[in-house]
């Protein structure tokens, strides 16, 4: 065996000519279709039009002229079957060796802010996933190139041998297969949204690669990076690395987490994170300020952590993000001397994300989970609570202090790991109780990790009080109000302690937890 016929049609050109030269050279003959013909004539590569194949012109604004036998029985044929080979005989037929075919460029299509539905439609590909089907079904005679990153290992094989080998065919039919199937994910998602079927009777998911890591949350686990097409550019796979090693996969949940923290906040923020919890959150008239607070809200655990912030970097707080061993800095963008300052840490990460959307702007997006055998798909919880809907149901209302303080905290505990209790005072969280298996450790953790901070400090909590045990902490601890979202069947007994205390308490109506 040995490739004689190639089929080329791309939309992306990158890299055609050469390899369609090469191709020639090595006595391969070459048929194209459309603008992908006229540009190897143009350049000189000697090509055989599609309808001098099938002996039928091009149809239909180019919709059909693949779709044809005298292809698809070129890439079809089982060359050693004798009923196949007789009837290519009898009906005058070629075999086609060799597909190099990429699609139509829908993704690319519908990211314009301003596509319309007939132009998405009509950047779907139809002869094109059909070639490459055919091909990567019959590999055990056709090679079928869809990347171009593949362009110079073929070309090395054929030199070598005259045709690829049967393990490189497996190799990039499989890559087709993958190909065409995101290729359809990525239609059926659109379509999706655009009829108000986000959740439809089959989900299809599809991301690329965007690397793989060193390896996963342990050291014997295998893992890569991915990122789902079109993503905002305010998300970690749009990130941009300044400095740095490579990032690990706990680096990726964690930085995430603080990203969607941050994100909460209007103000200049800053939010510290170890193990996808937030260590410290403050927000202050500047982004020196607020990492101060943070900085101060745990000075222990930001220690090896992830900060990250919603304004760009200054010198002044580089030089005091400097000071301590820290993962990850994630910011809008770092000024020249801030860089300066940071680079000179070897360790150190430096992502540069871009303009963030704060909550109150983010779209909800879907967040998909795996379990064993499947997945879980749901709406990300990017609810804002609106302050005029907080229904104060204790006698003493909350001050304008309180009030700010409690909306603070109500921002940062809704992405906590439930159970979760978070104390704030002074725009900073002062006390993070997380992931415990009741109410009532958490708002221990928390209020044990504030000490005197707990005095005229609020609380907030992500979920209802199912008594009113942690109310009778809190009061012991010396808080002044607290945010919950209300709900409980003993939401009496809880509100009959806060009234004891004097201490003031709103309802959201909202339940925030995390897992």
């Amino acid at each position: 065996m040995s490739i004689k016929r190639a089929l080329v049609s791309v939309s992306d050109k990158q890299g055609i000519v050469d390899f369609c030269r090469e191709l020639s050279a090595l006595g391969v003959e070459i048929i194209s279709t459309g603008g992908t013909s006229t540009l190897l004539a143009k350049e000189g590569v000697p090509v055989i039009g599609i309808s001098d194949v099938t002996g039928f012109p091009e149809i239909m604004d180019g919709r059909v002229k693949t779709l044809h036998p005298a292809v698809h029985s070129g890439l079809l044929a089982v060359r050693d079957n004798e009923e196949h080979t007789r009837q290519m005989t009898e009906l005058g037929l070629d075999y086609i060796d060799l597909v190099v075919v990429n699609l139509y460029p829908f993704a690319e299509t519908i990211a314009k802010p301003d596509v319309s539905y007939e132009e998405a439609i009509e950047n779907i590909d139809i002869g094109g996933p059909t070639m490459l089907r055919s091909a990567a079904k019959n590999h055990a005679f056709v090679s079928v190139v869809v990347d171009a990153a593949d362009y110079a290992g073929v070309l090395d094989e054929v030199r070598a041998g005259g045709d690829t080998t049967l393990e490189t065919r497996k190799h990039l039919a499989a890559k087709v297969f993958r190909h065409t199937a995101a290729y359809d994910a990525l239609i059926a998602d659109y379509l999706a949204n655009v009829t108000g079927e986000p959740l439809p009777e089959r989900y299809t998911v599809t991301y690329e690669k965007i690397q793989d890591l060193r390896y996963g949350e342990n050291p014997h686990q295998k893992a890569a990076f991915y990122r789902k097409p079109l993503a905002a550019q305010d998300t970690l796979t749009a990130a941009e690395q300044l400095h740095g090693k490579e990032l690990s996969y706990n680096n990726i949940n964690d930085a995430n987490a603080a990203l969607q923290i941050v994100k909460e906040f209007e103000e200049p923020a800053v939010v510290a994170v170890k193990h996808m919890n937030p260590c410290g959150v403050g927000v202050g008239a500047s982004v020196y300020e607020a990492y101060q607070k943070a900085y101060n809200a745990d000075p222990t655990s930001i220690f090896g952590g992830i900060v990250a912030a919603n304004r760009i970097i200054d010198a002044d707080t580089a030089n005091l993000l400097k000071d301590i061993f820290l993962e990850i800095v994630l910011a809008p963008g770092f000024t020249e001397e801030a860089l300066e300052i940071l680079t000179k840490k070897k360790n150190i990460r430096l992502l540069k994300i871009g303009s963030l959307s704060t909550a109150s702007a983010r779209k909800s997006s879907f967040v998909v989970t795996s379990i064993e055998g499947g997945m879980v798909v749901q709406e990300s919880d990017v609810h804002s609570v609106n302050p005029e809907e907080l229904q104060v149901v204790t006698t003493r209302k909350p001050t304008e202090e309180e009030l700010k303080q409690l909306l603070f905290g109500w921002k940062v505990v809704k992405h906590v790991k439930s159970n979760a209790i978070v104390l704030a005072a002074n725009d900073m969280t002062v006390g993070v109780g997380a992931g415990q298996m009741n109410r009532v450790g958490a708002a221990k953790i928390a209020i044990e990790q504030a000490g005197e901070k707990s005095k005229g400090a609020v609380l907030a909590s992500d979920a209802f009080f199912p008594m009113g045990d942690t109310l009778e902490m809190a009061a012991k601890a010396g808080i002044t109000a607290v945010i919950q979202p209300g709900g409980s069947i003993k939401d009496e007994e809880s509100i009959k302690v806060a009234n004891e205390h004097g201490i003031a308490m709103v309802f959201t109506g909202v339940r925030h937890f995390k897992h």
